[in-house]
């Protein structure tokens, strides 16, 4: 490995001493502008920062460039160090956001760097890793740069599938990387309740466990007959979520609701419509068991979200509201009661008044609710943020109504999709989602009208773990489409053959972070060609 490391080191100091433009530099999301200067920049044994100014920070950066086997120091000397930091004032500028704004300048011998933030800053100095990691020597160069989008996402399922608190850790490190902001954690659903309450102790003693898991293709209905589960408990979440503000990313937690609940069903059988004794799902799909809109149901989940508000500081939290079945409503006396009580139409209007009577709640307390596109059905809550998934006629219907939306359509940004042949390559969960095709998405749907633009956050990739069992298999459905994805949200996504050049020249960073990646996905064509 270090002999290959040095013979990467010598091909990259070759490139830099040719002819060098700005489009050739290694850096994803590739930024705003980029200004090559005569001269080069020396690579220093060590990175010295000047102590007093960046004390706090120190630690964190240290840690983060030691990763990437980069050294820093601290330095009394004002003389000393070769990196300073500085403020940088905000414009307007209607393209791009003024929040995360840095410039970062090289010159011989210094790195500059002039943020309008802590963000700004923290972005700076990822795209100095990016430029050090080359191994050679760096031009003279100064970067003007801030991202397009505010909601830059990444999201994962640990209910299909449990991965430990370090793997999440490793995970929020993949988003900061590429500068992306947000982490959706899907933390509870009927194949696993994954969040310790410490109300309910029973939600993990009972639905943090299943007995069997679908395993093989849907299609051959086989399962392993094994105890599986597993749970974060309250101290795991502060951990995580400190790790994360560290690095300027926002973790929005997902407590699925009315439907999607058997789970918690399974731990608490009076809150279902049937009142029968349930077990948490193996298989995969989608049942009919939901929460009963009872006020005992409502109860439960006021106070389940009382203490994730505890845990999680986001100003927004995902109530979930997909593929919820309403046959049991249709059958059960309380939920037809509070139909006619209402003055509701269907079990439809009920779903939204059952997320609305949820809205209200968080926004009595200081918080605001998301939720897939299906809690437009029946009605919008008032303040609520739509996901749109089932393609984007949601996110513009809700956008149409002046809501917030975050566009994240599956055959775009669905990572449980084949990226690959799927003959050839592991079982995934269906559907193409190549790399050129999450970097040929325009997140702006064209047929918005202009002034319903500004209602569009960004958008995010979606990890279902169904078919994904293992960190390492996580690694390799989201590595490179995640940096597709980060240039499409940081809106510099141009030319795919120049963005392809760049993600080749971040396979050493991966192979030295040990990041599990498939390298044939960036070869594969934007669709698959018909049979």
């Amino acid at each position: 490995m270090k002999s290959f490391f040095r013979y990467f080191a010598i091909i990259t100091f070759c490139f830099f001493f040719t002819k060098i433009s700005a489009q050739d530099l290694p850096l994803i999301p590739y930024p705003q502008k980029v200004e090559i200067k005569t001269g080069n920049y020396e690579l220093p044994k060590t990175i010295i920062f000047e102590k007093g100014i960046l004390s706090k920070k120190y630690y964190l950066y240290k840690d983060i460039l030691s990763k990437f086997d980069i050294k820093c120091e601290l330095s009394d000397d004002r003389h000393k160090p070769n990196i300073s930091f500085s403020s940088l004032l905000p414009f307007p500028n209607e393209n791009f956001l003024s929040k995360g704004k840095y410039v970062l300048k090289i010159n011989e011998n210094k790195v500059f760097i002039k943020s309008t933030d802590d963000i700004g800053e923290f972005y700076a100095l990822n795209t100095l890793i990016q430029l050090l990691s080359s191994k050679s020597s760096i031009p003279n160069l100064e970067i003007t740069d801030s991202p397009k989008f505010q909601w830059r996402g990444m999201h994962l399922d640990v209910s299909r599938h449990f991965f430990p608190k370090e793997f999440i850790k490793k995970y929020i490190d993949f988003l900061a990387m590429y500068k992306m902001n947000t982490f959706h954690w899907h933390l509870t659903d009927d194949q696993g309740w994954r969040i310790e309450i410490k109300k309910y102790p029973k939600l993990t003693e009972i639905g943090a466990w299943r007995n069997r898991s679908m395993i093989g293709k849907y299609a051959d209905n086989k399962f392993e007959e094994k105890r599986y589960g597993g749970f974060y408990t309250q101290e795991d979440i502060k951990g995580i979520v400190k790790y994360a503000s560290e690095r300027h990313i926002t973790i929005i937690p997902e407590i699925e609701m009315p439907g999607h609940a058997s789970a918690a069903i399974a731990a608490y059988p009076e809150l279902g419509c049937t009142g029968k004794s349930i077990e948490v799902v193996g298989k995969w799909g989608v049942f009919d068991d939901i929460f009963c809109p009872k006020e005992e149901t409502f109860t439960f989940l006021e106070n389940v979200l009382k203490e994730v508000m505890h845990l999680f500081p986001s100003k927004i939290i995902h109530i979930g509201g997909d593929e919820a079945p309403k046959t049991q409503w249709k059958t059960n006396e309380i939920a037809q009661a509070l139909i006619k009580k209402e003055g509701l139409r269907d079990e439809h209007e009920l779903q939204s008044y059952f997320i609305q009577r949820i809205e209200k709640f968080l926004n009595k307390h200081g918080r605001e609710i998301i939720g897939w596109d299906e809690i437009l059905e029946g009605g919008l809550a008032p303040n609520a943020r739509v996901m749109s998934w089932r393609g984007e006629d949601g996110g513009i219907a809700a956008a149409n109504f002046s809501h917030e939306v975050v566009m994240t359509p599956g055959n775009f940004c669905y990572f449980n999709h084949y990226q690959g042949n799927p003959e050839t390559e592991p079982i995934a969960f269906g559907g193409y989602t190549s790399t050129e095709k999450v970097y040929s998405y325009h997140v702006i749907p064209e047929k918005l009208a202009e002034d319903k633009k500004k209602f569009v956050l960004g958008t995010q990739g979606n990890v279902w773990t169904e078919y994904i069992t293992t960190p390492e298999q996580v690694e390799y459905m989201v590595f490179p489409r995640i940096t597709a994805l980060s240039e499409v949200l940081w809106g510099t996504n141009s030319d795919f053959t120049n963005f392809k050049k760049r993600v080749q020249s971040q396979y050493p960073i991966w192979d030295q972070l040990k990041i599990n990646y498939s390298k044939e996905s960036i070869n594969q064509p934007l669709n698959l060609p018909k049979k």
